[in-house]
């Protein structure tokens, strides 16, 4: 996303986005499709295939970014068995999902805050 905020050619190609983060194009093919379903890049298919921003970076949030490829929380909790004999293990896994829940809900609010367009900004002036 940051690559065609930045605007380094308005119809990038997969591979070109592949090869700027090390990554392979089909990898690159499956998250462009979950980012055109939220509404956030739009794909040209083909041979000339391309892809670019659907909309104005500054109203793309990184929350939006976040949602649209179904990341996963910022932390997870273990799936191991309880031991019935400890209160601890008994108890841990409701104690931590309220403590983690408050700190997911701050990261989700922290991302909602942060444009495409300040990330794209950022990157240019380094």
């Amino acid at each position: 996303m940051a690559g065609l905020a930045c605007g380094c050619d308005q119809n990038l190609k997969s591979g070109d986005l592949a090869m700027s983060v090390n990554t392979s194009p089909s990898f690159v093919r499956r998250t462009l499709a979950k980012l055109s379903k939220a509404g956030l890049v739009k794909t040209a298919t083909g041979k000339a295939g391309a892809c670019w921003l659907a909309k104005n970076a500054k109203n793309i949030s990184l929350l939006d970014i976040y949602e649209a490829l179904d990341a996963p929380r910022a932390f997870s909790i273990h799936g191991y068995a309880e031991q019935k004999t400890c209160k601890v293990s008994c108890h841990i896994k409701a104690a931590l999902e309220k403590a983690l829940a408050k700190t997911q809900k701050a990261m989700e609010a922290s991302l909602s805050e942060i444009s495409l367009a300040q990330i794209a900004s950022d990157v240019k002036r380094r």
